[in-house]
């Protein structure tokens, strides 16, 4: 971190443990930033904390500081008995062994952010002794499901996997001392607010845990959620009026949709960025950019909801250490994830949402660091330009776009799809499926007479209807086989042939043959009969008794 963007706040002045002051020491950590500064001595004296702040400023080091300070300075539940501790809760769910009860709990949006929340409390809680678990889908089911059994005392995850282990009672949360909702406006976009109020409401009451809530924006349903869950917090803002870091320099490009990857590769040679993050809204066009970036000669992957969780998790790694300059990726990885040494944020599409254009460019100029944003303004995406220049307070400087900058592109490199295959027949396939006879041969499956008649063609089959033949008849059925053969065959399922009575297929032969009924028209109708003026009016007098 630089200078400037610290305060005068020391760590060593906040009285924390020396357990934790070894951790924060070997991070390199000596002054506070602002969120720090103001929210860490208020959660320190065990009061809640909602907390606002710009991305890249250490909320995530400060509520990890605050979690370990409140667990030891506050001693574990007391141990039930063993019988006690299997009993059923007054609430109708069954408890499961104190092993398998956290003592806190941090909730993410993502699993790269829960991953790095991870990471870092790895580093500050390294001699406190607490045993740290991290819970995501995607990936590691089992594993999991045997680190929670096995006891964890700081419980770290997104919401549907917690609640999915939650649920099958691996674990209880009624020993929760503190809890922690990062990037909590994130999950009212990514709909996990009904899973979050799940879980709230299975924690004891707020008046006896420690919470903390942190996001880079807190809009009015977040604050709602915190005087719901949260014991009277404390709300702390840091710089509300801007939206931007000041160090990011902003430049916008007004292009038409087929001048997108010329300029952006044009750019990318003119600049030279070390490393570069490009942001685009949809999973296609993703993949489409990095097959024409790999094409012109640039190493560039895709990160998206597609790829599976354990190469989103190499390329986030090869892309920190710097063996991958260019990263594509989603709205997926825009939020909280602190990646050093960022040089470059490319708006390939502009957000549709004015929020989430901050958390786009916040991934630069980080820890005070300087860095650029670009952003491209389509016919597509530019009616959301106006959104984001009144939410951010200030119009975002546009550079005219010269015929130098539009390149000459190379043919697309050929890439493997992440994509899944939909399993199933494939579209316009109307094969039906087949069944399996006793030697391995297979045979169309059909229903009605169709099926009756390919029981006896399959080899197979013969052979099982032989066997049959030679197993020895109950006594009676040589004269039942006998009257069957005289009545002859059945011409229907369950129907008999009647000597007076014509077949059911000849019945419906002739309903097929029958000529349609003549269209009666008017004039064959019968004429009606009526009456002249004078009839009418002798039948209208009154009778004369």
């Amino acid at each position: 971190m630089s200078d400037h963007h610290l305060t005068d706040t020391s760590f060593i002045g906040l009285g924390l443990p020396e357990v934790l002051m070894q951790g924060v020491r070997e991070v390199g950590f000596e002054y506070c930033t602002p969120i720090q500064a103001q929210s860490l001595p208020i959660a320190l004296a065990g009061a809640d904390v909602a907390g606002q702040a710009q991305t890249g400023t250490g909320k995530t080091a400060a509520f990890l500081l605050a979690t370990f300070n409140h667990l030891l300075k506050h001693s574990a539940p007391d141990r039930l008995s063993a019988q006690a501790a299997h009993d059923t809760s007054p609430s109708g769910d069954v408890s499961v062994p104190h092993a398998t009860r956290p003592r806190a709990i941090m909730l993410a949006p993502t699993r790269e952010l829960a991953v790095q929340i991870h990471n870092d409390a790895v580093e500050l809680g390294k001699h406190t002794g607490f045993r740290l678990g991290l819970v995501y889908g995607g990936t590691g089911y089992e594993s999991q499901r045997q680190m929670l059994q096995e006891g964890v005392d700081v419980l770290i995850g997104t919401p549907g996997r917690i609640i999915d282990y939650f649920k099958q009672h691996v674990f209880d949360l009624r020993a929760v001392q503190v809890m922690v909702l990062d990037e909590a406006d994130r999950m009212f976009d990514l709909g996990f607010i009904k899973d979050i109020r799940f879980l709230l409401r299975r924690m004891p009451p707020p008046p006896r845990r420690l919470n903390m809530l942190f996001s880079a924006t807190l809009s009015y349903r977040v604050i709602e959620l915190a005087y719901e869950h949260m014991n009277n917090p404390a709300f702390i803002r840091i710089e509300p009026d801007k939206r931007t870091v000041d160090k990011v320099k902003q430049a916008l490009y007004h292009t038409a949709i087929e001048e997108k990857i010329p300029l952006l590769i044009g750019l990318l040679r003119r600049m030279d960025p070390t490393r570069s993050l490009v942001f685009i809204n949809t999973k296609d066009m993703a993949e489409k950019l990095v097959a024409w970036l790999q094409g012109n000669g640039f190493n560039a992957s895709v990160l998206s909801g597609d790829v599976p969780q354990k190469m989103r998790l190499r390329l986030l790694q090869d892309f920190i250490e710097g063996e991958l300059p260019i990263l594509v990726a989603t709205d997926v990885a825009a939020r909280g994830l602190h990646i050093p040494d960022v040089s470059h944020v490319f708006n390939f599409d502009l957000p549709q949402n004015a929020e989430d254009y901050v958390h786009r460019i916040g991934r630069t100029a980080r820890a005070g660091k300087t860095g650029d944003a670009i952003s491209f303004a389509c016919e597509r995406f530019v009616f959301s330009l106006s959104d984001i220049e009144e939410y951010i307070g200030h119009k975002i400087p546009v550079v005219p776009i010269t015929p130098d900058m539009l390149v000459q592109l190379q043919p697309p490199a050929k890439l493997k799809s992440h994509r899944p295959r939909r399993e199933g027949r494939k579209r316009g396939d109307r094969t039906k499926p087949r069944r399996v006879d006793v030697q391995g041969r297979t045979s169309p499956l059909r229903g009605g007479k169709h099926r009756t008649a390919a029981r006896g063609a399959t080899p197979g089959m013969q052979e099982v209807e032989q066997r049959k033949e030679q197993l020895p008849r109950p006594p009676g059925a040589a004269k039942k086989a006998a009257r069957g053969a005289e009545r002859g065959p059945r011409t229907g399922a369950g129907q008999k042939k009647h000597p007076l009575r014509p077949p059911a297929h000849a019945a419906s032969e002739a309903r097929r043959t029958k000529p349609p009924p003549a269209r009666k028209t008017r004039a064959d109708s019968p004429k009606r009969r009526t009456r002249s003026p004078a009839r009418r009016a002798e039948d209208s007098k009154p009778a004369i008794g």
